[in-house]
């Protein structure tokens, strides 16, 4: 075990990390009581790629909204075309605006072709403060 320890600290420590340090998540920018969205959606068999490719933008486009604090898309290993969405905002009212921009709005007119059943949204506080 030790040997493993010392073979395996020297890469440890020049792994990169995943975010740059000027756009790690703040955490004491996050207010007490503040939306924390989970969201999950499945692509139709055979439809896959598309809506990965359909998806992978809103990243980009929803860490630049600066009412967003947090945005992370994943896709489950074992299931692809199984996606869960994190978002945190600072309040109800933020979500929704982010929801009703252009870009989220064209994303969801697209789900009918894509998904099954649409998106499945858990409307979550965030604690711990």
């Amino acid at each position: 075990m030790a040997a493993l320890m010392l073979t395996t600290a020297p890469a440890l420590a020049h792994a990169q990390p995943l975010l740059p340090p000027k756009s790690g998540i703040q955490y004491a920018q996050i207010p007490q009581g503040a939306w924390s969205i989970i969201a999950e959606v499945r692509a139709k068999p055979g439809k896959e790629t598309q809506l990965r490719e359909a998806t992978l933008p809103l990243v980009a486009l929803v860490r630049s909204d600066p009412k967003n604090l947090v945005y992370f898309l994943q896709e489950d290993r074992a299931e692809p075309g199984h996606f869960i969405f994190y978002e945190v905002f600072a309040s109800r009212e933020d979500f929704e605006a982010h929801n009703a921009m252009p870009y989220v709005q064209a994303w969801f007119a697209r789900l009918p072709d894509l998904a099954q059943g649409g998106v499945k949204v858990m409307r979550m506080e965030v604690l711990g403060h």
